[in-house]
């Protein structure tokens, strides 16, 4: 009988720490953070499998060195790093990922001799794929652009103090570690600088400075020359030939960085303005 009341009991109060974590996620004031953050850190939207990207974001630059992330097709969860004291630190078994290549998960199919981890330094630039506030502290997530034909995921807490902070000092907390990469053509500033010409002084006596010389006439004109004889216009230069079995460097020596890169397992796709070229084992298999 003790055993069934016992047990009765535990259903609600089970129910009832569910419903308080559920409340304090929604906490108006983690709200307001999380708004601040977004309005301004624009979020990217990736596919389902982390390969590629949907949806670009805002850009952003890392002011902290050693924030560890994994391969974004590892099996491995996502690397869990803490920003405190002015450091970054990466959580747990994160912090061994320089020994993950060691087992027979550290070596990822396709990514060739790229590690499952590795460390991002002040300078280098990812996106932003989602921002949570929670009572610990904020959780924003990252993912790399390729590097070496591999992406990156990886996270970031910055917790929070003895009391939540309001939304702009967990922006300034935030913008310790990342902001948003300025725009590259960013306007010039117009000219202004010259000093406007200052009138002549009388001189002395009273008497006025006489009168400016009239500039002389210009010398006459030349005959014009004669008109440019028609030369005809050199013939189009020959169209780039891709063949099947050229490697990645030599396609894009020849046709330059593709507009978009798409990835799997077997194979990796390049697309070019008027033409895709797909490639298995770093060779062209074909071309549409």
């Amino acid at each position: 009988m003790t055993r069934m009341r016992a047990a009765a009991l535990g259903a609600p109060i089970a129910l009832l720490f569910a419903v308080c974590g559920v409340a304090a996620d929604q906490d108006p004031a983690h709200d307001a953070i999380r708004k601040k953050l977004e309005s301004e850190y624009q979020l990217t939207k990736i596919t389902d499998d982390k390969s590629d990207i949907v949806t670009a974001g805002s850009v952003l630059v890392l002011h902290k060195d050693k924030v560890m992330m994994v391969a974004s097709t590892s099996a491995a969860n996502p690397c869990m790093n803490t920003y405190k004291d002015g450091k970054i630190t990466p959580n747990g078994a994160c912090g061994l990922g320089a020994k993950i290549k060691k087992f027979s998960f550290g070596h990822i199919p396709g990514t060739g001799s790229a590690p499952s981890t590795r460390n991002f330094v002040s300078g280098e630039k990812f996106w932003l794929t989602k921002i949570d506030v929670r009572s610990t502290g904020i959780i924003l997530d990252f993912f790399t652009d390729a590097i070496n034909d591999t992406r990156y995921i990886g996270a970031l807490t910055i917790p929070f103090g003895a009391m939540t902070p309001s939304p702009d000092e967990a922006l300034k907390a935030v913008a310790e570690v990342i902001t948003v990469a300025p725009a590259d053509d960013s306007a010039n500033s117009g000219g202004g600088d010259q000093q406007q010409q200052q009138p002549a002084a009388p001189q002395r006596g009273g008497q006025r400075p006489p009168p400016p010389q009239q500039a002389a006439a210009p010398p006459p004109q030349p005959a014009a020359a004669p008109p440019p004889l028609d030369i005809p216009p050199p013939p189009p230069a020959d169209p780039v030939e891709i063949k099947i079995g050229q490697t990645t460097d030599q396609v894009i020596a020849a046709l330059g960085q593709p507009v978009r890169k798409a990835k799997t397992a077997a194979k990796e796709i390049y697309f070019y303005k008027d033409l895709k070229v797909t490639f298995v084992n770093g060779k062209v298999k074909d071309v549409e």
